[in-house]
């Protein structure tokens, strides 16, 4: 099973994971042979990338929390937005004593949702105490926003377990992630939509978006301190390049320091607008290429071992103009795996020997290869 570009796939490729449209409903079903209409149908459904059985590797990918957990987060989310846009289209005056008092009601009622969704959620994952993110679940571009903040909570408690914070810290850090980016319901559509061709001006309201989101939260007493510093923060750089103060070091806040690396993650392997995904293992060095700068050099560093741009299964382009297929992971340098090689003999491909990419030094993995090896 590997998960590939949906304009990669050929017909008669067999469809290795069920998938679902953006209701939570089934689209298709895990054995399906593909057709150009069913393509077509993905593609409809805002799909760019889906998980095929070419026969390289039987190895199941697992999400790292169950699907009905990531879906209800998910919803969640999407209604919490939706309320406050709700709110604002009926320009509420916030500042009055009784609308500040129905807001805090609203948020007070998706805060039990999300004790329900990040209690569930947080048990999944100290369940796994080897845990490591393989891929993280399709995305559909429609929701991009609200799947987006699911992603970055599930990355952030998978490094909050790393680093052994408590079942208290585990949650505030859960509810600030998921809800990094609630300020973007006050930026209009066309800022957002503008993408990474924003003019400076566009830029600069959307930078608003870290304190929009901190001010709508700051006089609510259900949310913990630490989760609304995280909105503020989240685009804070360890160097003091980031904004909206330029805070700088271990004045920002430790979760906010996680968050910051697993958003800017989420964001570079998710088509965005007018911003393509890039490949896991290109965030991944791009990231690590940041560490001290951009980012924590210590969070970094156990991002890099809890998050696998190469699962069991990727087909990769080697520096030796060989290909090979990922047969296992080196737990503590996943971006070291151990590979097969594979050769084409007579039309078929034939698996040659194994190397261990963490001792033999001198090849590397130059890309990840979607294309199939016989054309």
């Amino acid at each position: 099973m590997r998960i590939v570009p949906i304009n990669c796939i050929t017909e008669e490729t067999t469809l290795a994971k069920t998938i679902y449209n953006d209701k939570g409903n089934i689209l298709l079903r895990s054995g399906t042979k593909l057709t150009t209409s069913l393509l077509e149908k993905i593609k409809a459904a805002d799909i760019n990338t889906i998980y095929i059985d070419d026969g390289y590797s039987d190895e199941e990918i697992h999400d790292v929390v169950k699907p009905e957990l990531r879906a209800k987060a998910v919803k969640t989310i999407k209604e919490t937005f939706q309320s406050i846009e709700h709110d604002i289209k009926k320009n509420l005056e916030i500042s009055t004593d009784f609308n500040k008092r129905l807001k805090h009601r609203v948020m007070d009622k998706y805060l039990e949702k999300f004790k329900s969704v990040a209690d569930a959620i947080i048990e999944d994952i100290l369940k796994s105490h080897h845990l490591m993110v393989n891929i993280i679940d399709i995305k559909h571009i429609g929701e991009y926003q609200y799947e987006h903040a699911v992603n970055v909570a599930i990355l952030s408690l998978v490094i909050g377990m790393e680093m052994r914070l408590s079942r208290h810290e585990m949650f505030t850090l859960f509810v600030g992630a998921i809800l990094h980016d609630i300020g973007k319901v006050f930026i209009s559509q066309d800022v957002l939509e503008a993408g990474d061709n924003r003019t400076k001006e566009q830029q600069e309201i959307y930078e608003t978006h870290a304190l929009e989101g901190y001010e709508y939260l700051k006089d609510n007493k259900g949310f913990a301190a630490t989760a609304k510093i995280i909105i503020a923060q989240h685009h804070e750089h360890y160097d003091g390049t980031g904004y909206p103060y330029g805070t700088h070091d271990e004045a920002i806040h430790r979760n906010a320091r996680i968050v910051a690396i697993c958003n800017t993650y989420d964001r570079m392997t998710s088509d965005g607008p007018n911003s393509p995904a890039l490949p896991p293992n290109e965030a991944i060095e791009y990231i690590m290429g940041c560490a001290g700068t951009k980012f924590d050099f210590d969070i970094v560093h156990i991002f890099c071992r809890k998050v696998n741009p190469y699962p069991v299964g990727t087909l990769v382009d080697l520096s030796n103009k060989k290909t090979g297929v990922v047969v296992d992971t080196n737990m503590d340098l996943p971006m070291r795996p151990i590979i097969q090689i594979l050769a084409v003999e007579e039309k078929q491909v034939i698996k040659k020997e194994i190397i261990d990419l963490l001792s033999v030094t001198d090849i590397t993995i130059s890309k990840i290869r979607y294309h199939d090896l016989i054309k």
